[in-house]
């Protein structure tokens, strides 16, 4: 497995892209914002689920939590089956986060890649986005790596996101 954390639009989606057409093998990618989507809609703006603030803070309820750990422990089975999987993800809670997910993987390889973007960058990509709260980017650019232990980190900041997912690659190979 290869776990990539970042803050909103630090660039994670596009790497997990490049990584599927740079790795030999084929690689399934999970991330954050399809098991968002997957919630039922009362989820997404309820004290037990997910809660997007006007100023981009996010906070998250226990029955969230519950599903988020089904699902990581589904993603672990599949990579206990066989598959090679990328999972692209925010650690809100920084190394609380990176502990739910070492819980739900334990036993399994992985690669574990912080990814940091500046956050005048991000703020701009937040904008040209058009899809999420002003502000998530900044406030999450570097909280959820607080704490979190990585085996190698990247920066789209400057670097493409091609050139990102082979320095990964190179460590999967």
């Amino acid at each position: 497995m290869i776990i990539l954390n970042g803050g909103s639009s630090s660039g994670k989606s596009r790497i997990v892209r490049c990584l599927q057409d740079v790795l030999a093998d084929p690689w399934l990618a999970y991330g954050i914002d399809s098991f968002i989507d997957a919630l039922p809609a009362r989820m997404q703006s309820s004290d037990g689920g997910l809660v997007l603030a006007d100023d981009g803070g996010v906070r998250i309820g226990s029955d969230f939590r519950a599903l988020e750990a089904a699902w990581m422990g589904g993603i672990a089975a599949m990579a206990r089956a066989g598959a090679r999987i990328i999972i692209d993800d925010i650690f809100l809670s920084g190394a609380a986060s990176q502990q739910r997910w070492q819980k739900a993987v334990a036993g399994l390889g992985v690669l574990w890649v912080g990814v940091r973007c500046d956050s005048a960058v991000v703020a701009a990509r937040e904008t040209a986005r058009g899809d999420r709260i002003p502000g998530m980017a900044v406030s999450q650019a570097n909280v959820v790596h607080a704490g979190v232990s990585y085996d190698l980190e990247v920066d789209t900041t400057h670097t493409e996101s091609l050139a990102c997912a082979r320095t990964i690659a190179a460590r999967v190979s």
